[in-house]
C-alpha cells in the first residue's frame, strides 16, 4: 500500500515538471507568434496554468512541499543523465 502512495506522489511531481515545461514553451511561442497563432498560444498558456494550479493543490493536499518537489526534479534529471 505504501508503494502506491509513493508512486502517486512521484507521478504528481512528474506531471508538475512536465506542465511547467509546456507552460514555458507556450510562453516562448506566444512571444514570437504570428498574429494567427496568438489566440492559440494564449489558450494554451491558460490551460497549462489551470493544470499547474490543480496539480500544486493536489500535492499540497498530500503534504508535499514545493522545495521537496524541486529537489526531486533535480534528482530525476540527474538520474536521467547517468
Amino acid at each position: 500500500m505504501q508503494k502506491n502512495k509513493e508512486q502517486k506522489e512521484i507521478e504528481l511531481i512528474k506531471c508538475i515538471r512536465d506542465t511547467k515545461r509546456r507552460l514555458n514553451t507556450a510562453n516562448k511561442n506566444f512571444e514570437t507568434a504570428e498574429a494567427e497563432l496568438i489566440d492559440y498560444y494564449a489558450y494554451q498558456i491558460k490551460a497549462e496554468k489551470a493544470k499547474l494550479d490543480y496539480l500544486v493543490k493536489e500535492v499540497k493536499n498530500i503534504g508535499i512541499r514545493v522545495d521537496v518537489i524541486n529537489n526531486i526534479e533535480i534528482l530525476l534529471e540527474e538520474t536521467r543523465a547517468i
